[in-house]
């Protein structure tokens, strides 16, 4: 971590998709312990800007800084192998692989790994995600909710140091988003900084430390959730002005 207790910064971050402008020179800072709510209207520049800041995406200006080390424009292994993991708005697994399997796969791609090691791992963040019984379940078997659950929890597997979730609560069943809010809130407890993307105002609202903006591709907020949630700015930009 940097000396300012910076985690990961972007700063001046933009991205241009032909004569769209998803990202225009936004800084974003996220510092050790934080749990960010980032939300906008659509089209805003949200996932564009998670892209960049986990390597997914390689900025046209300004640049994205890592525990205090320059890495814009590295592939997103490089991202991943010092601590940034983040899960996506369609859930990335694979398929026809069990639940188990998969939570292996990013297990065993950290150095000195063994499989014994590993699937003791795996099926400890199994119980935590109260998936334990499902393990030997191909994992495009399992509802959309625990897919999102098996999702945070393959990311668990790399131990990282911040965690990016793109729409977590995206058509999952209340019940399931519950189980989700509260396995954010105990890892957040225990440490794990989190920047969490959604349109479920009342879940992110609910789990935030603090709210960024975005709408056009700007940043137009960043503050406590009780203070951004009345700005006149944020209003405006939801009512479509």
């Amino acid at each position: 971590m940097s000396e300012n207790g910076i985690l990961i910064e972007g700063s001046r971050v933009t991205k241009r998709f032909g004569g769209i402008t998803a990202n225009d020179g936004v800084d974003f800072a996220v510092a050790e312990g934080d749990l960010v709510g980032l939300i906008g209207p659509n089209g805003s520049g949200k996932t564009t800007l998670i892209n960049v800041l986990t390597g997914h995406l390689t900025p046209d200006g300004g640049k994205v800084i890592l525990r205090g080390r320059q890495v814009s424009g590295k592939p997103a292994h490089i991202y991943a192998a010092t601590g940034v993991a983040r899960t996506f708005q369609s859930t990335q697994l694979f398929g026809r692989m069990t639940v188990l399997e998969n939570l292996m796969v990013p297990g065993l791609t950290r150095p000195r790994s063994s499989a014994h090691e590993v699937a003791r791992r795996a099926r400890a963040c199994l119980e935590f995600l109260n998936l334990a019984h499902l393990e030997q379940l191909y994992a495009k078997n399992l509802s959309g909710g625990q897919q999102k659950l098996l999702e945070l929890g393959r990311c668990l597997m790399l131990d990282p140091a911040i965690l990016f979730l793109d729409e977590p609560f995206a058509g999952v069943h209340p019940h399931l988003r519950d189980e989700l809010i509260k396995r954010i809130e105990e890892l957040h407890r225990a440490g794990r900084t989190f920047v969490v993307v959604d349109h479920d105002m009342e879940s992110i609202l609910r789990i935030s430390r603090r709210l960024v903006v975005m709408a056009r591709g700007r940043k137009i907020a960043d503050g406590p959730p009780e203070a951004v949630r009345t700005d006149q700015a944020v209003l405006a930009a939801y009512a479509g002005l």
